[in-house]
């Protein structure tokens, strides 16, 4: 069984890949609803490693914990210490995280700690942008660009994230803060985005494993009744994961970011499946 779905999963990324070859290109497709990228992928402030390191940076980056680590050495990037750094995995782990960064050049030795080499760094917010772009393109064999800037006369910022896949686009906002560190604001900007381009898909990402039903869920349920007249509900899919009306979702990094992106995704399709069918058969 465990082979079937191996070989299933294969032919689904295959599949994915020959459709993405048949459909326009992302950037095609934005022209299409009036969008033409001037800005994109800015690299003042990623935290990146050379070409020869980035398979291994990649694959620590799939881990919460490593994600936690590089957020604390950027916020003590001037100087720290092993202690400094261990909140969020053991004392080996964390060692483990310092000599692989060591290894490869981003940080340096002091005489009673560490820094980063390329200093500052503005935040991992930027880093963490190109880590899910990078996943989307491997993982949904994806068009992916993050960083994005257009130029809107009523919307404005970036988008941090906007892909094809298959012949959909997904616009992503991603959060590296906890979500009492996200404001209402950020929720209003979102949706403003989520609005002016109209995408097939927008997710919201908190890279958190808390919940996103105390705060975050709120902030949209408030957002929808000040825009619309009787909005559509937040709906939980599973766990911390939520939609309103199949096309937005709110999804935190618990299991996996690359596993709740995959939840989205299918929860569209398949409910876009599901409304296509109910419509035919009301007018059979």
């Amino acid at each position: 069984m465990t082979d079937d779905i191996k070989l299933l999963k294969a032919e689904i990324k295959r599949l994915r890949k020959t459709v993405a070859g048949l459909t326009p290109s992302l950037e095609a497709m934005l022209k299409l609803r009036g969008f033409r990228i001037y800005k994109r992928e800015p690299a003042e402030d990623l935290l990146l490693l050379q070409r020869k390191y980035l398979g291994p940076y990649f694959e620590k980056l799939k881990r919460y914990s490593f994600r936690l680590f590089l957020r604390d050495v950027i916020k003590h990037q001037d100087f720290f210490t092993p202690e400094t750094v261990t909140r969020y995995a053991t004392k080996e782990v964390t060692a483990q995280y310092i000599d692989f960064l060591l290894k490869t050049g981003v940080i340096e030795r002091l005489r009673e700690g560490y820094r980063i080499k390329k200093r500052p760094v503005k935040s991992f917010g930027e880093t963490l942008e190109w880590f899910v772009a990078r996943l989307i393109q491997r993982e949904f064999k994806a068009e992916a660009v993050w960083g994005v800037k257009f130029k809107r006369p009523k919307v404005g910022g970036d988008y941090d994230i906007i892909a094809k896949i298959e012949s959909s686009i997904v616009y992503m906002e991603i959060k590296s803060s906890p979500p009492k560190q996200i404001y209402n604001r950020e929720v209003t900007a979102f949706l403003d985005r989520a609005e002016d381009l109209s995408p097939d898909i927008s997710i919201f990402l908190d890279d958190t494993e808390l919940r996103m039903k105390d705060k975050i869920v709120p902030m949209f349920e408030a957002e929808l009744q000040r825009r619309y007249k009787g909005p559509a509900p937040v709906e939980r899919i599973e766990r911390e994961l939520f939609h309103i009306s199949g096309k937005i979702f709110i999804i935190n990094s618990k299991e996996s970011i690359e596993a709740n992106i995959g939840t989205a995704l299918s929860f569209f399709w398949n409910k876009s499946l599901k409304d296509s069918l109910d419509r035919g058969g009301a007018n059979v």
